[in-house]
């Protein structure tokens, strides 16, 4: 865990999490592959043998993954601690390689996935898990913000994502060089806390933030007139792009459905940063010009049919927002 705040909120939410039990097993797998990825696990050759291994700040933690690997892939791990700064390295031997595999770390050639395991990113497994692992790796908490320190953009843009099946807002960006996800605002960090299992937490910080009174004002919560402008675009394309995939069905050629998917997905994320998560990765022009696209074709093949179009998704008090999308 990060800095807290000097009643250790933060570590108050470790050691409650770490005493959760986790059902059904799939989310228990799932979150160990989240803690696993936002930890940085890496596989290499030692002595002839495969080692998994994971660096994590709090022995609580290290001492629950250990647990949770036994349970949920039958692996025997061993922590080994480092003094300074105290580090609690977390390894598999012998069947390291055979362990990332089975938890969606390594790619079918054998490489690290950048962002998180596919079977995570799909929604199939529960979100709660997800963030739990994440928040356990990499995250740190006090009276004003949830932040995870991921490992790539395309790891914070995962978590982005699942927060949003959550009904939480959450936002990602570059803070000098580190790939930050933050939750901001009490509705927000109380909802998260609870969904992820962290009750004791969630009234503990609420009698605090009873004492302090009224409620502050959080930084960048009272957006500008351009970033709500934005905001709404993104949305409204969104809503048209799915309309469009329903309407063209599988005729809808796979490089805008691509396109569309993403911008269904992540409705937070900038197009510059959109193109990146397509594969093969887009330039924010191409993105943009491939959404435009789609929403042509689809409009014109509902006039075709005598259908509602993409438009009619579109919110009629924001007319234009869908055409300057973002």
């Amino acid at each position: 865990m990060g800095a807290n705040t000097s009643w250790d909120i933060g570590g108050a939410a470790v050691g409650e999490l770490c005493r959760l039990t986790v059902m059904p097993a799939s989310a228990r797998r799932a979150q160990v592959a989240t803690l696993l990825r936002c930890a940085g696990a890496r596989v290499r050759v030692v002595a002839g043998r495969s080692v998994l291994s994971a660096e994590l700040d709090d022995e609580r933690t290290a001492a629950r993954l250990r647990a949770d690997l036994a349970a949920g892939y039958g692996c025997q791990a061993a922590i080994r601690t480092r003094p300074r700064p105290p580090r609690h390295v977390v390894g598999v031997s012998g069947d390291g390689e055979s362990l990332a595999r089975r938890a969606g770390l390594l790619d079918a050639h054998g490489r690290l996935v950048r962002g998180l395991p596919a079977q995570l990113v799909g929604g199939q497994i529960a979100a709660e898990a997800v963030w739990r692992g994440a928040f356990l790796a990499c995250g740190s908490l006090d009276e004003r913000a949830i932040r995870l320190d991921c490992p790539t953009p395309e790891a914070a843009l995962a978590l982005v994502g699942a927060a949003r099946r959550l009904g939480v807002r959450a936002r990602a960006r570059d803070a000098g060089g580190v790939d930050r996800v933050t939750v901001r605002g009490r509705e927000h960090i109380a909802l998260l806390l609870a969904r992820i299992g962290a009750g004791e937490t969630v009234r503990a910080l609420q009698q605090r933030w009873a004492v302090r009174g009224a409620r502050p004002r959080q930084p960048g919560e009272f957006a500008g007139a351009n970033q709500a402008r934005a905001t709404q675009a993104a949305a409204d394309t969104a809503a048209r792009a799915r309309r469009a995939l329903e309407i063209l069905g599988d005729g809808a050629p796979a490089q805008l459905v691509q396109a569309a998917r993403l911008r269904i997905e992540h409705q937070q994320v900038p197009l510059g940063q959109l193109g990146r998560l397509a594969d093969p990765p887009l330039s924010k022009d191409t993105i943009s010009g491939q959404l435009r696209r789609l929403m042509a074709l689809a409009d014109r093949a509902a006039a075709a049919a005598g259908i509602p179009d993409t438009q009619s998704q579109v919110a009629a008090a924001e007319p234009s927002a869908c055409r300057n999308a973002s």
